[in-house]
């Protein structure tokens, strides 16, 4: 009697478990939210918000289609001709990535530009290049990126830098009328690179650059110094900007002490641009550069040079651009050799994004 009022004891309280559990409801877990793409207005066009963060993004780039002729050719003096074929086309494919926050030092930014230049791909000579990549804040900035050296007048015809890529440590005040910055810049010394003869084929040293500038109406001048502590010279730079009818009138002046990472093309230089906008489409850019004491090898020369081009830019439809150049050089030399002329340029579609 124990024993089976046990059992039927044990059985009711297994059925009152069992239809407990068979009387709870199967609820599904809601959804989440989906956080659709935001767009950010606090840095300009085609930033949108990361989701999940309060950091703006905006990708970018271009595709480029160019054809180049006397590519085998030597800008100026000191490189002569190579044999190579005297025309060359190539794809260039640039994407870059700009993100940015508001912090309470300022906006923090980083920068990243990625390169792949597709030349032969039966040779496999296509070139991956990071060509920029950068912090910024509070007018700071760290990492690789283009120097004040990079910056020349309109057109496509002058020079006006040597080497123009650094990973720098730079500071820059932008002051609206006025502007000031200085780097410190790490210089990758070797012969062609200093114009001079090294312990070691490379080796690691620094060089310091600044720059001044002011804008007021029309008009815009900068002032650019550079040392290079491997070559133990400097150089010096002035670029004068001006709204001149039509168009923007350019001149650009250069001296080194010899030859450096900075400036190693000739001892000075002068040039001149008018970019002429004939209509809202098409720019046309005459241009002029003259080299005195051309560099030959590691040592400026008696040599001189000079350069005259035109430029022509066209804006085929929104995104879409056209841009070529053709450029008539002329070496005047003591020596037979260096003593020649030659022209280059190139013809270019790229397309924006």
């Amino acid at each position: 009697m124990n024993i089976k009022s046990l059992l039927i004891g044990s059985a009711a309280a297994f059925a009152a478990v069992s239809g407990a559990q068979a009387a709870d409801a199967i609820v599904a877990a809601e959804p989440e939210p989906m956080e659709y793409v935001r767009v950010c207005d606090a840095f300009g066009t085609g930033f949108f918000y990361i989701p999940g963060t309060e950091t703006c993004l905006k990708i970018g780039g271009f595709v480029r289609f160019q054809t180049s002729f006397d590519k085998g050719i030597g800008g100026d003096s000191s490189v002569a001709e190579t044999g190579e074929s005297d025309w060359d086309a190539f794809t260039l494919i640039d994407i870059n990535f700009d993100a940015r926050n508001d912090t309470e030092l300022g906006t923090l930014r980083s920068f990243v530009n990625l390169e792949y230049a597709a030349d032969n791909d039966v040779n496999s000579d296509g070139n991956f290049d990071i060509d920029e990549a950068y912090i910024e804040l509070g007018g700071f900035k760290v990492g690789f990126f283009y120097s004040w050296w990079d910056s020349g007048i309109n057109g496509e015809t002058d020079k006006h830098g040597n080497v123009t890529e650094f990973n720098s440590i730079a500071y820059n005040y932008d002051g609206g009328t006025w502007r000031a910055g200085i780097s410190l810049d790490e210089i990758e010394a070797t012969a062609a690179t200093s114009g001079r003869d090294l312990d070691r084929v490379t080796h690691n040293d620094l060089g310091v650059a600044g720059t001044v500038g002011f804008s007021l109406g029309g008009v815009n001048f900068d002032l650019l110094g550079g040392y290079d502590n491997a070559a133990e010279e400097g150089a010096i730079r002035g670029i004068l900007s001006a709204d001149l009818g039509p168009g923007t009138l350019q001149v650009l002046g250069v001296w080194s002490s010899d030859p450096n990472a900075y400036w190693n093309t000739s001892e000075w230089s002068a040039a001149a641009s008018y970019a002429f906008k004939a209509t809202e489409k098409l720019t046309i850019t005459p241009a002029v550069q003259y080299f005195g004491d051309v560099r030959v090898g590691t040592v400026y020369t008696s040599d001189d040079q000079w350069r005259v081009g035109l430029t022509v830019g066209y804006e085929i439809v929104s995104g879409l651009n056209f841009l070529g150049t053709v450029n008539y050089n002329n070496v005047d030399s003591d020596v037979a050799a260096r003593d020649r002329d030659f022209t280059t340029g190139f013809l270019r579609l790229q397309r924006n994004f």
